[in-house]
């Protein structure tokens, strides 16, 4: 019982290793956030589409810098937006 529990334990402590997001993730996070209240503020339809398309792509590259190890920050892509 003992082993069990010892592994789960080391495992869940390298899964949460994994899932650290890093400064350049909180970073792009934060400029696409700014640039998504740019788009919610503005009353111009197409720039509010460019504004969202460029936080989009923002994110985007920034979930795929680390390999995709990180998914807090992958955009939604539902063409219901």
């Amino acid at each position: 019982m003992r082993i069990v529990l010892a592994t789960l334990a080391a495992g869940a402590a390298a899964f949460s290793l994994v899932a650290c997001e890093s400064k350049q993730d909180k970073a792009a996070e934060a400029k696409a956030d700014q640039l998504e209240s740019q788009a919610a503020a503005t009353p111009n339809e197409a720039k509010e589409t460019q504004l969202n398309a460029q936080a989009d792509k923002i994110e985007q590259q920034a979930g795929n810098a680390d390999g995709g190890a990180t998914t807090t920050n992958t955009p939604d892509t539902s063409p219901s937006r």
